[in-house]
């Protein structure tokens, strides 16, 4: 692998006091396909790989928890500590990339899971899947909180730009370091996402600030600071997610505003009921996102002003180019040279 990226005291400490606190247990996903397929209607990709299973950042809202029930694993700390990474996933992927069926539509890369969590800098999976795709110059858009990790990568992100393959979406949930740990204990410090957007933005890489998920009561007051911010970065799209609580992480979340927000749950829960029906979450496509009520027409708005305040939004969001799209040679292939 290329270069390693510079790490930030702060984040030197956290990756060390994750690994006192909470050891990672790995275990071999022997997937056959890499490519996931979906059809929702609310979400602007139809195809995705998530290279791991699990995801050690540990952020107590995550909409992904519920996926470890299905391997008979806990939501919660399971979820965080005992990871599946897919070792065949650079070759499965340009196995169905070579498919003469195979017509290129952008792929969102970590639907389910960080792509940069920290067993990145160890396994090197997400980084062997964006080789393949830059040698196929396929498009990709990315979300992820793993700023240290994705640093590593602008190399080839770099490149993937230059033909308008790529966008990056860096996720920011807070600029206060101390509510960061407790919601998302093991991602990168606030202040290292905006760095590195910084970075990805001088390198020529289009980036999109989330401001996901919108808490009440928690973050909510700091939507425009953090559009700001990341504006100054050098972002210019946002978007924004409200708290999303399906299946077992209602509970994890409660239980989360009890230890951290004693004095604070009631009303939290009360402003997310309101968002959601009179229920803790309502998966209906088209409002599941946003919610719906008069909290969710206020955040609405904010991110509107702000967004047109800022200039974030100003010009359409980039169109991942498919045109490059071509099948290299493979070992064994036989050259064609011009007579």
């Amino acid at each position: 692998m290329d270069g390693q990226a510079d790490l930030s005291d702060e984040d030197v400490a956290e990756s060390m006091e994750a690994a006192r606190e909470l050891p990672t247990q790995l275990f071999i996903d022997h997937a056959r396909t890499i490519i996931t397929r979906n059809v929702s209607p609310d979400i602007p990709f139809r195809q995705s790989i998530n290279p791991y299973r699990g995801c050690e950042h540990g952020c107590v809202y995550c909409y992904a928890r519920p996926a470890h029930a299905y391997l008979d694993l806990s939501p919660g700390l399971d979820f965080e500590t005992k990871l599946f990474y897919k070792p065949d996933a650079a070759r499965l992927l340009e196995a169905e990339l070579r498919k003469p069926g195979y017509r290129p539509q952008w792929i969102a890369l970590g639907a389910n899971t960080d792509p940069w969590q920290p067993v990145e800098r160890r396994l090197g999976i997400t980084r062997g899947i964006l080789e393949v795709l830059a040698r196929f110059r396929h498009p990709v858009g990315i979300v992820t909180k793993g700023a240290v990790l994705i640093e590593r990568d602008i190399d080839l992100l770099a490149d993937m730009a230059r033909d308008d393959l790529v966008m990056v979406a860096i996720s920011v949930t807070t600029l206060d370091p101390a509510l960061k740990r407790t919601l998302e204990p093991r991602a990168s410090a606030p202040a290292t996402r905006l760095r590195v957007m910084r970075k990805l933005a001088d390198a020529g890489v289009p980036v999109m600030v989330m401001f996901s998920p919108v808490i009440p009561f928690v973050n909510d007051a700091e939507l425009e600071r953090v559009l700001e911010a990341a504006y100054d970065a050098g972002a210019r799209h946002a978007a924004y997610v409200m708290l999303r609580l399906p299946h077992e992480v209602k509970e994890l979340f409660r239980a989360w505003l009890d230890v951290h927000l004693p004095l604070k749950a009631a009303h939290v829960m009360s402003l997310v009921t309101q968002m959601r029906g009179g229920k803790d979450y309502d998966s209906a496509f088209g409002t599941r996102m946003r919610g719906e009520g008069a909290y969710a027409d206020v955040i609405a708005q904010r991110f509107r002003t702000a967004c047109k305040r800022l200039g974030l939004n100003a010009q359409p969001m980039p169109v991942l180019s498919t045109a490059h799209f071509r099948v290299p040679p493979g070992a064994g292939d036989q050259i064609e040279l011009p007579l």
